[in-house]
């Protein structure tokens, strides 16, 4: 771990950070495509959500002992090293806190999750932009110089996950150089891919959601993944009770649903794949591993184009608010009806 580390934000920072925009539609009467979530949720959430409830007229166990193991079967690693986080967001920021210091430079991928420069310069430190597909490819000398570098797998927005082998290397030059490696793997679960836990690397932290892949974003549920000493800091400096008792409850049965993923993960490449030849016909598509697409519109005007398929009650995201993209929307991939009212919205 090397310094002693600050676990929280740096004051002077505050003053001049700002929000970021996302995607998510608050008018239920809107079908929402601008969030990546699935559309769906496992059967018996209502009511492990229900006796959670009850639970909740006492403090939670701040051991989260069943949240852990479910957590570690999902990943492939041991409960110990599970945090439990209120959404994989608080794993980044908490992973952060526990890395960078005022002056630090951190590596941070784009077009990607607006968040990371954020929470780079909440702790006082400054993020260095460097395209996400050429993050792998950087040297020692690149490495050195910066306390942490960002991978975000499958990327979002664009969609595509760092092949295993190539995340493994660099998870090593990380370390060679000092420099400690976050991995968010929010929309991983989408795939069949294995978690960078498996590694088992004390420089690798590993943010993980649960929300987005069992189509609860607003319940809060996620954690983080880390090893030897620095999982020890992680644990230390998690908020005491960081889950409520029905995140906690309702996050394990979600994890266990083997059946539930395996099926989401055949309906979203099947889907993917569906609206992807669709909307080809019209944008330029960016392929994809996730549960989103990348549409660049071209000579059209993306506020139009939002505004268009808004007025036929469907809400997509403008990715102009992502570094390096000035003519894109994103598209969540949903189920076959939801796709059917998009395609027509869009006029595909």
């Amino acid at each position: 771990m090397g310094r002693r580390r600050r676990t929280l934000v740096d004051p002077e920072s505050i003053r001049t950070a700002e929000r970021v925009p996302h995607g998510g539609e608050p008018d239920q009467d809107v079908l929402d495509f601008s969030a990546n979530t699935n559309p769906r949720t496992p059967e018996g959430v209502d009511d492990v959500y229900a006796a959670a409830l009850e639970e909740s007229r006492r403090y939670p166990d701040d051991d989260y002992s069943e949240f852990r193991a479910a957590a570690a079967e999902f990943v492939g690693c041991e409960p110990t090293q599970v945090i439990p986080t209120p959404g994989g967001l608080a794993a980044i920021r908490l992973a952060m806190e526990l890395t960078l210091e005022p002056g630090d430079e951190a590596l941070v991928p784009y077009p990607s999750f607006g968040e990371y420069a954020r929470e780079v310069r909440l702790q006082g430190a400054t993020p260095r932009f460097v395209r996400y597909d050429d993050l792998p490819d950087l040297g020692p000398t690149t490495l050195e110089a910066c306390a942490l570098a960002v991978i975000c797998t499958p990327n979002n927005p664009t969609g595509d996950a760092i092949g295993p082998d190539t995340l493994a290397a660099f998870a090593a030059e990380c370390a060679d150089a000092g420099t400690t490696l976050l991995v968010d793997e929010a929309f991983l679960g989408f795939t069949d891919r294995a978690s960078a836990a498996e590694f088992g690397r004390e420089n690798v932290v590993v943010a993980r959601s649960l929300t987005k892949l069992f189509g609860l974003p607003g319940l809060r549920a996620g954690f983080a993944v880390a090893t030897g000493e620095r999982r020890d800091a992680l644990a230390t400096a998690r908020r005491a009770w960081s889950l409520g008792t029905p995140a906690a409850r309702v996050g394990a049965h979600c994890l266990r649903r083997d059946e539930f993923v395996r099926e989401t993960r055949e309906r979203v490449a099947r889907e993917r794949e569906r609206m992807a030849d669709a909307l080809g016909t019209e944008f330029d598509v960016h392929p994809s591993d996730a549960p989103y697409l990348l549409c660049d519109v071209g000579d059209r005007d993306v506020a139009t184009v939002i505004a268009d398929a808004r007025a036929d009650g469907v809400a997509i995201r403008d990715a102009t608010t992502f570094r390096g993209l000035d003519s894109h929307v994103r598209v969540a991939v949903k189920d076959r009806n939801a796709t059917d009212r998009l395609l027509a919205a869009l006029d595909v």
